[in-house]
């Protein structure tokens, strides 16, 4: 009897002690509930209100035995903040927050035995926090697309394993600090559009592979050891030349010269000092004679003028072999129909041939070994701007072709392939088309998981080199514009000539279309309110809150869509650049465009040196009139002095009677004269003439704010105010969805 119970018990403490050891680390849990809290308790992380993350299913969490090794929460559209308790997470090998919309600081104390974080394009702000020197196991830093600012500390000491880091598309300024130079095993390393200042020469020891410090305000010299790194960015910056400095054992016209801030190709050449790796320097102490030098620089120029001259030959007769190899291969191989592309069957650009597959995103592998850092360039998608060295190899254009073919942009921009695009498309049909615009149609896209996407065919003429680095920071851009009242751009084709765009799907009615068309019932003032603060707010974002600053440029009715709660998306966000790349007959199209004027043009639309953003400010205090009169904004069949809507209402704005009868039928009787009033003050400062007395877009949605509130209070102490009948409608926003229906027009248009 006495043993049956000591069996019973052993088997009862057995049972115990491994159900004990099941449960996750009470510190990780701890954690975890506190990072769920400080994110706004989000139902995307399923689990995460309950229960234990290592026993049950916690979206984004993979553990260890007892212990939270992997945290992978990247697009999420994760809201909030990182909370205090990231540090408890003490055996956390993998932390990935990217492409959400989290905000405030990083944690002072992040999990200490990370190998690999992820913080890029998110909302972060402030700096780096010191203790990220303490992170020793470190391998992977990527804190790119955020809002991070201010000079840098030294933070970096310490971090001997670091081997990729990407702190690019920040606010960050002044001079490295002096721990980059302690970074040994750093090799990807990308700085790119932020406004560092100073030397470089703390990067010239470090055993790079890719460096990238365009778009900064670098100076002084170039280190010798940059010429060994085979993928090098070094453009818009301000380096100088150096008197006696010796250039480099090279052709100068290679040299990306057109990319400095600097002076001709010699100036940039000298910028470049002869810089050795601290090792070689000490042994550099004899110099050389008049004599030898002369020597050198006579034979050195024959040589140079013999060499230069056979591979000009050797070149021209690869490049014509190459040219011939290609036609016979596209002709032979090609799995698309030239007869879809008419004007581009073959690749006019030095894109990579191997498309990369739609279903994959731009975010790390569960392997550590396996996690890259993108660097986030349009440029890097054509060929790297490097500088050569003196050994060039065919082989080593793939190696550096290979890195372009990896998504350079958001954590959640796709890129599809031409035969992907088709098959959703049913191969650009006609029952696809949504719209023509003057950049090219627009189709519908129904994935196989019947999600719908909108895919804009922008029609490009021949592009050359700089033209396509044009197009591609316009793409790269909008990918990175997140905002709830902007039209998200989901993924990009660039293959066969093709430039296509893909958009989510908003539904087909635009606000011309609800303004204009007999076929809806008219829009209540308060949705007009509604809209307008919601067109406001995102052109605030483009311009105040986004960097770096982007204007619309094609602000108006018809590029306002209105999904099925009638809230308002901005689409083409920052096309409008576009439109002198498009082909001849889409140019000719565009310039139609503008000489008609659509009515929302500023008086110093399009003039040199003139900020667009200042545009947009007055393109949108003629939506404002447009929204409260109910006509368009240009009418040729009104007699002269009224077909700008603009010009006409001017001098009606601050007249009592003119501005009541102004107002759109549909909505008269629907607000006081006195918020009439305060409703055309802000119209008036939006389409102000001269520029600089227009406010910025900030001032205008905190007065659209403060209008709104004030309008509520008075309306909240009874239905009718000064004889005033209110908008019945306005209880709801919901409630107003019924009365429309999908356009039956072509209303989905580009710019």
């Amino acid at each position: 009897m006495i043993r049956y119970v000591n069996l019973v018990f052993l088997v009862f403490s057995a049972t115990l002690i491994s159900y004990g050891f099941a449960f996750t680390n009470p510190f990780d849990v701890t954690a975890l509930q506190d990072l769920y809290r400080s994110l706004n308790n989000p139902q995307g992380l399923h689990g995460w209100n309950g229960g234990d993350p290592c026993e049950e299913y916690w979206t984004g969490v993979a553990c260890s035995d007892s212990s939270v090794i992997h945290l992978k929460i990247q697009g999420l559209n994760l809201t909030g903040y990182l909370g205090s308790s990231l540090y408890n997470l003490q055996n956390l090998k993998i932390f990935d927050i990217s492409s959400n919309s989290i905000m405030g600081e990083i944690p002072y104390e992040l999990p200490p035995n990370a190998t690999h974080i992820n913080m890029a394009c998110n909302y972060l702000s402030q700096n780096i926090p010191h203790s990220l020197s303490n992170m020793k196991k470190l391998r992977h830093l990527n804190l790119s697309h955020n809002f991070l600012y201010g000079p840098i500390g030294n933070v970096f000491t310490g971090l001997d394993n670091l081997k990729e880091m990407d702190l690019s598309y920040n606010n960050f300024t002044g001079d490295l600090p002096s721990s980059f130079g302690s970074l040994m095993n750093l090799e990807k390393l990308f700085l790119q559009n932020n406004r560092f200042t100073g030397s470089v020469t703390y990067l010239g020891d470090l055993p790079l592979i890719y460096l990238n410090i365009q778009e900064n305000l670098f100076s002084g010299i170039l280190p010798q050891h940059f010429q060994s790194i085979p993928n090098l960015w070094i453009g818009s910056n301000m380096f100088h030349a150096v008197d006696g400095t010796p250039p480099w054992g090279f052709p100068l016209d290679a040299v990306p010269i057109e990319q400095n801030t600097s002076r001709p190709p010699i100036t940039q050449a000298n910028a470049i000092e002869n810089y050795a790796p601290s090792k070689v320097r000490k042994n550099k102490e004899k110099t050389m004679g008049y004599g030898g030098i002369a020597f050198i620089v006579g034979g050195g120029t024959l040589l140079v003028t013999g060499l230069a001259l056979f591979i000009v030959i050797r070149v021209n007769k690869l490049h014509t072999q190459k040219l011939k190899n290609l036609v016979f291969e596209s002709n032979y191989h090609s799995p698309f129909s030239t007869h879809s592309f008419p004007s581009h069957p073959f690749p006019s650009h030095p894109f990579p041939s191997r498309p990369i597959s739609a279903a994959k995103e731009v975010s790390y592998a569960a392997q550590d070994d396996m996690l890259q850092i993108p660097p986030f360039n349009a440029a890097s998608l054509l060929n790297p701007r490097r500088l050569p060295s003196q050994n060039h190899k065919r082989k080593g254009e793939t190696s550096r072709r290979s890195f372009s073919e990896r998504d350079k942009f958001t954590g959640r921009t796709k890129v599809y392939t031409v035969a992907e695009v088709q098959l959703v498309t049913n191969s650009f049909s006609e029952d696809n088309l949504l719209g023509v615009g003057s950049l090219g149609p627009v189709y519908t896209a129904e994935l196989p998981d019947n999600k719908v996407l909108a895919v804009k065919n922008i029609q490009m003429a021949g592009l050359s080199f700089s033209e396509e680095e044009k197009f591609l920071d316009v793409v790269c851009t909008a990918s990175r514009l997140k905002h709830p009242n902007i039209v998200a751009l989901k993924g990009y084709c660039l293959e066969h000539g093709q430039h296509l765009l893909v958009y989510d799907y908003v539904r087909n009615l635009t606000l011309d279309n609800a303004l204009h068309s007999a076929a809806y019932k008219p829009l209540s003032w308060g949705l007009r309110l509604r809209i307008s603060l919601g067109v406001a707010q995102a052109l605030d974002y483009l311009h105040s809150t986004f960097s770096p600053p982007v204007a619309h440029g094609n602000l108006k009715a018809a590029n306002i869509l209105l999904d099925e709660n009638l809230i308002p998306r901005v689409s083409d966000c920052g096309l409008a650049i576009l439109k002198p790349l498009t082909n001849t007959t889409a140019k000719i199209r565009a310039s139609e465009i503008s000489i008609r004027d659509t009515g929302y043009n500023s008086p110093d639309h399009g003039q040199p040196g003139i900020s667009n953003t200042k545009s947009d400010v007055f393109a949108f205090g003629v939506l404002l009139l447009e929204l409260l009169s109910g006509r368009k904004p240009f009418e040729s069949f009104m007699p002269k002095e009224e077909q700008y809507l603009a010009n006409w209402a001017s001098s009606r704005l601050h007249d009592s009677e003119s501005l009541e009868q102004m107002v759109d039928p549909a909505i008269k009787r629907t607000f006081s004269s006195k918020a009439l009033s305060r409703y055309a003050d802000i119209i008036s400062l939006c389409t102000q003439p001269v520029k600089e007395f227009r406010p910025p877009m900030s001032e205008i949605v905190d007065s659209l704010v403060s209008f709104m509130q004030k309008l509520s209070m008075s309306k909240s102490a009874g239905g009718v105010v000064d004889g005033t009948e209110f908008d019945p409608l306005e209880r709801s926003f919901r409630t107003t969805t019924s009365r429309f229906m999908a356009s039956p027009s072509m209303s989905y248009v580009s710019v």
